[in-house]
């Protein structure tokens, strides 16, 4: 294990070397910078260079420590993703990297410098900062300290074998949820081997007038108790297909007394999009399929509001509803604007392709 460490030590610090002779930025060549220049020129990146640097970083870790590159960006995203649901608690340290790490656990919850960036000082405080670029600094505001801090934690039970993955997930984050979340990204990237995941469908196909919605969000519901309408009603006759309006894994599918046959849905974001009313399912995705914007999983119906099979209680719509992950709980928001930006550009597509 002493020699693996000191291998990727040695591989992490020539990573380094070959983005500073290739032009790429990264914080470690920034340092230097003044924080206004190193703000205007992260400003004038696109999103795909953005990650196309992300995409190096996972490759060049990944060749070093053996963990595949899904892997690898399943936990930045992850990290991401938390960072958007609670960005005043988790300030982006990285320049590309989504990798929150707190000073008190970088530095080890007894070091007395929680700005400690001595990698020997803060190994024998048992914090997780770590020097991945072999500059000496384990700098927790560096994208190749941050993920490097990570995948070392993960090499401790071995990390290659898709149960020392697990294992190590669960040992860094004790929760069973990041552990899922992360193992639902990874295959998600590793089936497309693309980081450039995030177009989205409308749940209807748009070239029919067939259809009809608006903002209920947040209206009053009485079956099953008082509670509250937590997506849009989709009113649309029985049979219209359902799609999947992003790229994801299917994480439930079934009947609920609520939904009736209904579809669950993890996307890159974290979100979980919520089918409900369905008529029916398409019988070629289950619990654990990966699907596409656009992929038909099933047809608008009126199920619920009963014992399985329960048909007919209202008019055949389909409720569709976005649930974001905070790391322990999920809540609900207004899927309205989203849906209204999907569908104008999904028409903007059509008219485009003809």
């Amino acid at each position: 294990m002493e020699r693996l460490k000191q291998t990727i030590s040695i591989a992490a610090a020539i990573l380094a070397v070959s983005i500073a002779l290739a032009g790429q930025p990264c914080s470690a060549q920034q340092a230097d910078k003044p924080a206004a220049a190193q703000a205007e020129a992260s400003d004038t990146r696109s999103d795909a260079d953005i990650l196309m640097l992300r995409q190096q970083l996972y490759e060049r870790l990944s060749i070093v420590s053996e963990i595949p590159w899904y892997r690898i960006a399943a936990i930045d995203q992850y990290e991401r993703t938390l960072s958007k649901a609670k960005p005043k608690l988790r300030p982006q340290l990285g320049d590309v990297s989504g990798v929150f790490i707190e000073e008190e656990q970088w530095a080890g919850p007894l070091n007395p410098d929680m700005a400690d960036t001595s990698p020997v000082s803060i190994q024998w405080f048992n914090g997780v900062g770590r020097d991945g670029d072999g500059d000496g600094i384990a700098d927790r505001n560096n994208d190749l300290d941050l993920l490097y801090s990570i995948t070392s934690r993960l090499l401790q039970h071995g990390g290659s074998t898709e149960d020392d993955f697990a294992i190590g997930l669960w040992d860094y984050y004790r929760n069973s949820r990041a552990v899922q979340r992360i193992q639902q990204f990874a295959q998600i990237y590793a089936a497309h081997e693309r980081l450039d995941l995030f177009e989205h469908a409308f749940p209807i196909p748009v070239g029919t007038n067939n259809y009809s919605y608006r903002s209920t969000w947040g209206n009053a519901r009485s079956w099953g108790g008082r509670r509250s309408h937590e997506g849009t009603d989709i009113f649309a006759p029985y049979g219209i297909p359902v799609r999947s309006t992003c790229y994801g894994i299917i994480e439930v599918k079934g009947w609920n007394p609520y939904g009736g046959w209904r579809i669950g849905i993890r996307d890159l974001n974290n979100y979980y999009h919520y089918y409900a009313h369905l008529q029916g399912f398409d019988k070629s995705i289950g619990v654990g399929s990966l699907v596409n914007p656009g992929q038909v999983i099933g047809w608008v119906g009126s199920s619920g509001y009963g014992k399985p099979g329960t048909q007919g209680k209202f008019p055949p719509h389909l409720h569709y509803g976005v649930y974001r992950d905070r790391g322990l709980i999920e809540w609900s928001f207004d899927p309205y604007p989203l849906l209204k930006k999907w569908e104008t550009d999904e028409r903007k597509r059509l008219r485009t392709h003809g």
